[in-house]
């Protein structure tokens, strides 16, 4: 069985610029100004309150995106 171990880098190294560029595009989208700063010592709670539309809008777009990439084939 396999395990599987999540973390912040991405499963195809050399996609982070993209995802990066992506996560950028989709926090303005939806009125979120990201920046690089630490926030070691921001709460969980609003950190999850920032990340988590971000997080949502890309797991929406990429399966959306998926989904029509199988209809084309």
């Amino acid at each position: 069985m396999e395990v599987l171990i999540l973390s912040n880098r991405p499963l195809v190294p050399e996609a982070k610029e993209k995802l990066d560029k992506m996560k950028t595009e989709y926090a303005n989208e939806i009125g979120i100004k990201l920046n690089n700063e630490y926030k070691g010592n921001t709460a969980s709670k609003l950190n999850g309150a920032v990340g988590g539309p971000i997080g949502g809008l890309m797991t929406k777009k990429m399966v959306e995106a998926f989904e029509r990439k199988l209809i084309d084939k």
